[in-house]
C-alpha cells in the first residue's frame, strides 16, 4: 500500500495559517501539531516511529480497520506521551526487544486498534504515570508477549482481545496494576494472563481466557489479583495458579475443562473464592500445598472429574475452608494430608463419589459441620495416627461404609447419622480409636458399629436400628460403650454385661425395645488393613484370589524343572545360582524332616541385566521349582510393573500393591523395572508407597509368596538404597549376562527345529556375522532379537517360496543367508 498524506486540523484559530493543511508524512504533521490538534491520516502503509508528546487527535478513516498502517522495520512503531486519542490505525512491530505499542505516559485513549506484530510485546504500558483507556483493541502477537503493564503502569482495557500470544497473553509485573472489562485472551503458548511481584495487581471483569498452552491464570512473588464473573477453559496446564505469597479472589468465576489441576497453590498463597463453578478437571480441582496456604471457599460447587484424583487436595501443613459448598461426582472429595493440614467444612454437600468423600492421613485434621455425604463408597476415612478432627452434625446416607478409623487415629464424632450403609456404619480397626457421642446408625446391611482388634473406642448415647448384622460389633478388650441403645432388629445379637471383659462399660447399657444389641467377639480378620480396598468387604482366601493369566499350578518335578533350566541357552552362572539356592532348601527341609534346625534362607531375589535375557523364563522356573520343594503352595508367576503398583492419588498405591501381591498368593511375584518405582527425580511420587507396602508385605507374608525384583544393573543397584529394609529383604542378586553371538545362533536353531525349519548351507556362518555386526543399542533385545531374526527369516523365506510353483520339501524348510534381515 503507499504511503498517504496526513491532514492537520488545528483545534484554535490564532494558529491556524501555520498548522493546518495536508503533511506527506506522519512526522512532519505530528512536528506542527500541538494539542487538540486532529491528524486524519490517509489509507497508507506508514514506516515511521512515532512519537506522541502532546495531547493530539491521531485517526485513521473510520470503519476501514486496517486501511492505515504503521509498520517501521525496527523499534516502536507508536510511542505515547500525552494524553493523546488514537482510532482505528493497525499497528505493526517487527523488533523483538520492544513493543509495537508503547504507553509511558498520560491517560490517552485508544480505540478499535488492531495490533497485528512479531516483537517482544504488542502493546506496552510502563511508568507509574501511565494510565491508558484502551477499548475494542485487538492483539495478536505470535512472537511475544500480548499486554504487558511494568513499572507501575496501570489503566483500563475493555472489550479487548489478545489473540495467539507467543508467550503470556496479558503480563503484568513490577507493580504495574491494570483493569481488564469484558476482554478474551486465548490461543496463547504461555500463561493466559501472569502477575508477578510485589505491589503487582489485576482487575478482571467479564473476562474468558482459554485455549491456552500454559497456565490459564498466574499469580506469583506476593501479587494479588481479582477475577469477577470470568472464566478460564481448555488451557494444557493448570487452569490457575499461586505461588509465594499470591493473593486472589475469584468472585462468580467459572473453571472448567481443565487437563491438569483446575487450581493450584503453594507457598502461603491466599485464595478466596465466592459463588465460583470449577469442573471437568483431570487433576485436583483445587490443590492446595505448604504451610500458610490457605483457600476459602463460599458458595461454590466442584464436580464432574475428568480423570482419578481428588477433588480437592490439601497437604503439607495447608488449610481449606468450605462454607456451603457441593462436591459431587469424582473420584475422592477431600484428601488432607501431612500435620498441620486442615480442612474446615461447613453447611456443605459432598455426593456422587466413587471412592472416599473425606479421607484424613498423615496427621492432618477435618472439621465438618453441619453437611451432607451421600453416594460415596467411604463417607469418611481417618486413616492413621494423629488424624483426627471433628464431625458435628452430619448425615452420610447410601454409602458402602460410613466412617472407618484405623491406625491409631483418633476422631471426634458428635450427633452424626449415617443412613443405609452397605456395610458397617461406623468401623474402627488396627488401632484405631475414637469417639463417638449421640450418633446413629439406620437401615445398615451389615453391623451399626463394627470395633475390632480391640480398638479403644469410646461410645456414647449412640443408637442403632434395623441393622441387618447386628447393632454393635465389639472385640473383646477394647471398646467402651455407655448409654447405647438397638432395636436389635439385626439377626446375630446377643447381650453382653458390662463386666464382660472390659469390653462394654457403663450400668446405662439400656436398650430400645427389648435388648442392648452389644455384642463382643474375640479377634476378627482385618478388611482395612494397608492398602486393601477404599471401602470395607471380607477378603477372599489366598486359595480364591484372582490369578488370570497368571499361569497354572506347579505339576513337574523339582528335577524336569531343572532340567527345563538346564536347556535354556546360555545363562551358565544364573543356573548355578539357581540350584545352589534349589540346594539350600532341599537340604534345608531335608533337616528339618530329620529334626535338625534348618538354615534361614531368604528366597526374595534380585535379577539384573539387559533386556531379553531370560529374566521372566528363569523367574517362572523358579516358581515351580519351590513349588515342587512344597516351600510355595502353587507357584505361578504374576507379572507386573510400576504401573500395575502405582496409583495417581495417596492410598490407590497400597490398594494396588496389596492386590497384586494377593494375586501372587503362594507363587512368585515378578516387578518388571523395579526401579521405576524410584525414580532419580521422584518428589512426590507414589511409587515410594508401593516399596514400602512391599518390605512390609514381605515380612508379614514371608512363606506366602516369592518377590523378584528385575531390571537394568545400575538401576537395581540405586534401586536397592531406596529404603533401609528393601536390600535386607533379598538374600541374592543375580546378573543375567548378555548373550554372545554363538548363543543367539542357538537360539535361532531351537526356533528353527521347534517350527520345523532347517539352516541351509552356510546360514549358520552368516548368522555368526549378521549378530556379530548387530548393533548392541538401547534397542538391542538379546534373545528377543534372535526370535525376532527367526521370524524376519521365516516371512522372506515365505515372500522367496511362494513365487514357487511346486516347491519341494527342502525349498519349504531351508532357510538360507538370502533371508537374513538387513542390519
Amino acid at each position: 500500500m503507499a504511503q498517504g498524506t496526513v491532514q492537520v486540523t488545528h483545534g484554535g484559530s490564532s494558529r491556524w495559517r501555520r498548522r493546518s493543511g495536508d503533511y506527506p508524512t506522519l512526522t512532519a504533521a505530528l512536528a506542527v501539531a500541538g494539542d487538540g490538534d486532529v491528524l486524519s491520516i490517509a489509507p497508507g502503509t506508514y514506516r515511521e516511529n512515532l512519537v506522541l508528546h502532546h495531547a493530539v487527535t491521531l485517526r485513521g478513516p473510520e470503519g476501514s480497520l486496517g486501511s492505515v498502517r504503521i509498520a517501521p522495520l525496527d523499534g516502536v512503531a507508536l510511542t505515547v506521551r500525552a494524553s493523546a486519542v488514537i482510532q482505528d490505525l493497525h499497528l505493526e512491530g517487527q523488533d523483538p526487544t520492544a513493543p509495537a505499542l508503547l504507553i509511558e505516559d498520560g491517560s490517552p485513549e485508544l480505540s478499535d486498534l488492531r495490533v497485528s506484530t512479531r516483537s517482544a510485546a504488542g502493546i506496552e504500558v510502563r511508568g507509574s504515570g501511565a494510565r491508558p483507556l484502551v477499548r475494542r483493541c485487538t492483539v495478536e502477537n505470535p512472537a511475544g508477549i500480548g499486554i504487558a503493564v511494568l513499572d507501575g503502569g496501570g489503566g483500563v482495557f475493555a472489550d479487548c482481545e489478545v489473540v495467539a500470544a507467543g508467550q503470556t497473553g496479558v503480563s503484568v509485573r513490577g507493580g504495574g496494576r491494570p483493569r481488564l472489562e469484558r476482554c478474551r485472551i486465548h490461543h496463547a503458548t504461555g500463561a493466559g494472563i501472569a502477575v508477578t511481584g510485589d505491589g503487582s495487581g489485576l482487575e478482571a471483569l467479564g473476562c474468558e481466557v482459554y485455549e491456552i498452552k500454559g497456565a490459564g491464570v498466574q499469580i506469583a512473588a506476593r501479587a494479588t489479583a481479582v477475577l469477577t464473573d470470568s472464566a478460564v477453559h481448555r488451557t494444557s496446564a493448570d487452569g490457575v495458579t499461586l505461588d509465594t505469597d499470591a493473593v486472589l479472589t475469584l468472585a462468580g468465576c467459572d473453571i472448567h475443562d481443565i487437563p491438569e489441576n483446575a487450581v493450584d497453590l503453594r507457598s502461603r498463597s491466599v485464595l478466596t473464592l465466592s459463588r465460583t463453578t470449577v469442573r471437568r478437571f483431570g487433576r485436583n480441582g483445587l490443590s492446595v500445598w505448604d504451610p500458610g496456604t490457605r483457600v476459602v471457599a463460599d458458595s461454590c460447587e466442584i464436580h464432574d472429574s475428568t480423570g482419578d484424583y481428588p477433588a480437592v487436595w490439601i497437604s503439607d501443613g495447608a488449610a481449606v475452608s468450605l462454607d456451603s459448598c457441593r462436591v459431587h461426582d469424582v473420584p475422592d472429595a477431600l484428601f488432607v494430608l501431612d500435620r498441620g493440614s486442615r480442612v474446615d467444612v461447613v453447611d456443605s454437600d459432598i455426593s456422587q463419589v466413587r471412592n472416599t468423600a473425606v479421607s484424613v492421613s498423615d496427621g492432618a485434621t477435618a472439621q465438618l459441620d453441619d453437611c451432607r455425604i451421600r453416594e460415596a463408597a467411604t463417607g469418611a476415612w481417618f486413616r492413621d495416627h494423629g488424624s483426627g478432627g471433628t464431625l458435628a452434625n452430619c448425615t452420610i446416607d447410601s454409602v458402602q461404609t460410613g466412617v472407618i478409623v484405623t491406625k491409631g487415629a483418633d476422631p471426634a464424632l458428635e450427633r452424626c447419622t449415617v443412613s443405609s450403609p452397605a456395610e458397617a456404619g461406623f468401623y474402627v480397626s488396627a488401632g484405631g480409636r475414637g469417639t463417638f457421642t449421640a450418633c446413629r446408625v439406620t437401615g445398615s446391611a451389615g453391623f451399626g458399629f463394627h470395633v475390632i482388634d480391640g480398638c479403644r473406642t469410646s461410645l456414647h448415647r449412640c443408637h442403632t436400628e434395623r441393622c441387618a448384622r447386628g447393632g454393635y460389633e465389639f472385640a473383646e478388650d477394647g471398646p467402651v460403650a455407655e448409654d447405647c441403645t438397638s432395636d436389635e432388629s439385626g439377626p446375630r445379637l446377643a447381650a453382653r454385661s458390662a463386666s464382660g471383659a472390659g469390653a462394654v462399660a457403663g450400668a446405662g447399657l439400656t436398650a430400645a425395645g427389648e435388648r442392648t444389641g452389644i455384642r463382643t467377639v474375640s479377634a476378627l480378620p482385618d478388611p482395612v488393613a494397608v492398602g486393601t480396598a477404599e471401602r470395607v468387604p471380607a477378603q477372599r482366601p489366598a486359595d480364591e484370589a484372582d490369578t488370570a493369566g497368571s499361569g497354572q499350578p506347579a505339576a513337574r518335578g523339582s528335577v524336569e524343572v531343572l532340567g527345563h533350566l538346564d536347556a535354556l541357552v546360555g545363562l551358565d552362572s544364573v543356573k548355578r545360582e539357581v540350584r545352589a539356592l534349589t540346594d539350600m532348601i532341599e537340604v534345608g527341609r531335608r533337616r528339618q524332616q530329620a529334626g535338625l534346625k534348618a538354615a534361614s534362607v531368604r528366597r526374595h531375589l534380585v535379577f539384573t541385566g539387559s533386556p531379553g535375557t531370560g529374566k521372566t523364563t528363569v523367574a517362572r522356573l523358579y516358581g515351580e521349582i519351590l513349588a515342587s520343594l512344597g516351600v510355595l503352595e502353587r507357584g505361578h508367576l504374576v507379572e507386573v510393573s510400576r504401573v500395575d503398583l502405582v496409583g495417581e492419588h495417596i492410598g490407590s498405591t497400597a490398594i494396588r500393591t496389596q492386590e497384586a501381591f494377593d494375586r501372587a498368593r503362594g507363587g512368585v511375584l515378578f516387578i518388571d523395572e523395579a526401579y521405576a518405582l524410584a525414580p532419580e527425580d521422584s518428589g512426590r511420587d507414589f511409587g515410594r508407597e508401593a516399596i514400602d507396602t512391599l518390605v512390609k508385605l514381605m515380612e508379614d507374608h514371608r512363606d506366602a509368596v516369592v518377590v523378584i525384583v528385575a531390571g537394568y544393573t545400575a538401576e537395581m543397584d540405586r534401586f536397592l538404597t531406596v529404603n533401609p529394609g528393601v536390600a535386607s529383604r533379598f538374600s541374592r542378586t543375580i546378573t543375567f549376562g548378555d548373550y554372545g553371538p554363538t548363543e543367539l545362533l542357538r537360539i535361532v536353531e531351537q526356533q528353527a527345529e521347534e517350527h520345523e525349519y532347517l539352516l541351509g548351507e552356510k546360514t549358520s556362518e552368516a548368522l555368526l556375522t549378521y549378530f556379530t555386526d548387530l548393533p548392541k543399542g538401547p534397542a538391542f533385545g538379546n534373545g528377543r532379537t534372535a526370535r525376532q531374526t527367526f521370524e524376519s527369516m521365516v516371512e522372506r523365506h515365505a515372500g522367496r517360496v511362494a513365487q514357487l510353483s511346486e516347491p519341494s520339501k527342502d525349498d519349504l524348510t531351508l532357510l538360507y543367508p538370502a533371508d537374513l534381515p538387513d542390519l
